[in-house]
């Protein structure tokens, strides 16, 4: 390798490479909307050495090529240069395409030669197990043949309480789902450490460090005695994980259109999508009915709706148009009171919604938003 080369072969591994990948995984992580300012902000409180780095480097590496200085080697020097770039450009791309199809789809594992762990346990272990995992997201498109290949390869964990079970920014090779216990979820902004939820039985975690190849992305410690089913990184990349990105990307990109939710970090709209669950309708269907006991809010992702509402003595009549991006049955969660209106659809279209116990825990940042925007419906609302 000559000398020119080997100075920008290193350049690139050592001073560009590890900076690239961490702010990809960042990236991943926080999806904010303005990728390229966003990483700008990063960059710059990243490390003012980084930075210095890139002034005292960048410009050297770069005169070559645009600014070729007129010596006896003028004509072939910087044609040179430019051709040491292109290659390692074209082997990065190469480099990169097939690490990302690793990863994403198994080229040195694939599927059908994947050979799972297989932790022994009894038919009770499996069942509970079993129950467990069939509540989350990325569970539930699995046929029966993998869902056994998942349960075999589960292992049981158990912590104590104030046990820290997974670490914000540290590498992680387990996803988690709860069998038994609570824990807190702390997520650090700068120097502000920030409660965002508790977990329950039937929760899951750590799974963004294995769908996106990135260090953890908050911290979870046990509150109670906890017991919980760790499944390994090559089962759930060989097994889960393609389905798991399909649902989760449709959800997040169903959830990017309601207005309300805009509030939201990127990590809590990620727990929302994940307890959040898919139905269609069809025009003239009734969704809810005025009167009935409600235990879901419902997010409109496509389609309109209308409230009707019926007073005793009078015929029914309409309060209020919903269009994509409203939101509905929320009145029911927050006052525990009785639906206040029917809700029918006025053409076909497509509703998330999450159910009571859902709704209090993911929701719970958006319900002061919530009691506000009641005002919408104050002039139909029971009086009492």
């Amino acid at each position: 390798m000559s000398s020119k080369k080997q100075i920008i072969h290193e350049y690139l591994y050592q001073k560009v490479k590890p900076v690239y990948d961490e702010l990809i995984s960042k990236i991943l992580i926080e999806r904010p909307d303005d990728v390229i300012q966003w990483s700008i902000d990063w960059l710059h409180n990243k490390s003012n050495c980084f930075c210095q780095i890139l002034k005292e480097n960048t410009p050297a590496l770069q005169q070559p090529i645009n600014k070729p200085h007129h010596t006896e080697h003028s004509d072939e020097e910087p044609e040179e240069e430019e051709e040491i770039v292109l290659d390692l450009q074209n082997k990065q791309k190469k480099n990169t395409r097939t690490a990302v199809s690793a990863e994403a789809y198994g080229v040195y594992h694939k599927k059908e030669d994947f050979k799972a762990r297989v932790i022994p346990k009894g038919q009770e272990q499996k069942d509970r197990i079993k129950k467990r995992i069939l509540n989350s997201f990325m569970f539930q498109a699995l046929d029966e043949k993998d869902l056994h290949i998942v349960i075999d390869a589960m292992e049981e964990k158990k912590f104590k309480p104030q046990d820290w079970v997974i670490t914000q920014g540290q590498d992680g090779n387990e996803l988690y789902v709860i069998d038994e216990g609570d824990l807190d979820c702390f997520k650090k902004f700068g120097e502000e450490v920030k409660h965002l939820k508790v977990y329950h039985p039937g929760d899951s975690f750590g799974e963004l460090a294995l769908l996106y190849n990135a260090p953890r992305a908050a911290s979870i410690q046990a509150k109670t005695d906890v017991i919980t089913f760790a499944l390994d990184r090559d089962t759930f990349n060989n097994i889960v994980k393609q389905s798991a990105v399909t649902k989760r990307e449709k959800m997040e990109h169903i959830l990017g259109k309601i207005e309300l939710l805009q509030s939201m970090d990127a990590y809590e709209r990620i727990q929302l999508s994940d307890g959040m669950k898919e139905v269609k309708f069809h025009a003239g269907e009734v969704i809810i009915n005025q009167g009935e006991v409600g235990d879901k809010i419902y997010l409109i992702a496509e389609g309109n709706l209308e409230a009707w509402k019926h007073e005793e003595g009078q015929e029914s009549h309409k309060v209020y148009d919903y269009k994509e991006g409203d939101y509905f049955g929320e009145l029911a969660l927050l006052n525990n009171t009785p639906r206040q209106a029917t809700v029918k659809a006025v053409s076909d279209g497509v509703l998330v919604y999450c159910d009571y116990q859902s709704f209090r825990r993911l929701m719970g940042p958006l319900e002061d938003i919530l009691r506000r925007n009641q005002q919408r419906y104050e002039h139909y609302l029971i009086q009492k």
